[in-house]
């Protein structure tokens, strides 16, 4: 499925009958995984690599990789109007209503929504559902960015996020972090693995994932998320790898905001808050 998203981007392959993206509207695609169990030994991959203690209940960002095929399934769509690589992830959004436990089976529904024009482009949702034994536990949505002209009216203005002090906890992290994360959330975007296929799509080495990225800010905040808890977050500047990152939070009201720097100057790569659940 990574082969058929990164095939649009490919010289030449546009020109080849069902590879070629067209198109102005999203299509009315909705995917589900039903009684989905959760891999013990994949859990502790996960908790591994993001920083989160393994414990009986899912850490709040895991649900993601139970939908991430069916978010490749539908980018990957002949209907979807965008190539998947190159496609940029901007914003996060998610809900968990109550722990979930691994022992729970799970359904997991996936749907796009919402193409919207922005100053660089267009973006759009893919929104995600997760429900166990018919009862609504967990929700999110992504927010993507394809680049070029919108052609849809003006851009709503991005909302804005609170940045705390850039003085925390330093992270060193590793070239091999991208093939890391991937290994676990399936997610081989050649971004993200090596100098040399990263530089292809125009980064001067490889880049870490969003949402590992997002998954070890709240690893590092485990114990002070509410049991019912809504997590945003938007993503800045890349980090590239090897690097090494700053990582500040701070208190505000009955939640947090917590962000990744860069040490040097500051500049944010992901500014986050979470706080009591809201849907």
């Amino acid at each position: 499925m990574m082969l058929r998203a990164a095939l649009p981007v490919l010289p030449g392959a546009k020109l080849v009958p069902g590879v070629r993206k067209t198109g102005d509207t999203l299509p009315d695609l909705t995917l589900t995984r039903h009684d989905v169990p959760v891999d013990r030994a994949h859990l502790a991959s996960y908790a591994e690599v993001c920083g989160f203690p393994l414990k009986e209940t899912l850490p709040v960002t895991y649900p993601h990789l139970l939908a991430f095929g069916l978010h490749l399934r539908i980018m990957t769509d002949r209907s979807f109007p965008f190539p998947a690589v190159g496609t940029v992830h901007l914003e996060n959004s998610l809900t968990q209503l109550r722990p979930i436990a691994a022992t729970e089976r799970l359904q997991v529904t996936a749907r796009p929504a919402s193409l919207r024009p922005h100053a660089k482009g267009r973006v759009f949702d893919l929104v995600t559902h997760v429900h166990s034994a018919g009862e609504l536990v967990w929700q999110e949505t992504s927010t993507f960015l394809r680049v070029g002209t919108s052609g849809l009216g003006e851009p709503d203005q991005p909302e804005a996020f609170e940045q705390p002090e850039p003085t925390g906890t330093s992270w060193q992290l590793g070239a091999d972090l991208g093939r890391r994360y991937a290994a676990v959330s399936g997610d081989h975007n050649p971004i993200h693995l090596y100098g040399l296929t990263a530089k292809a799509f125009g980064f001067p080495r490889q880049i870490a994932h969003g949402m590992w990225s997002e998954g070890r800010c709240l690893a590092a905040l485990d114990g002070r998320l509410p049991e019912a808890v809504t997590v945003d977050v938007a993503f800045k500047k890349p980090v590239l790898l090897p690097g090494r990152v700053l990582f500040a939070s701070a208190r505000r009201g009955d939640g947090y905001v917590f962000a990744l720097s860069r040490p040097q100057d500051g500049k944010p790569h992901l500014l986050g808050r979470f706080g009591p659940a809201t849907i």
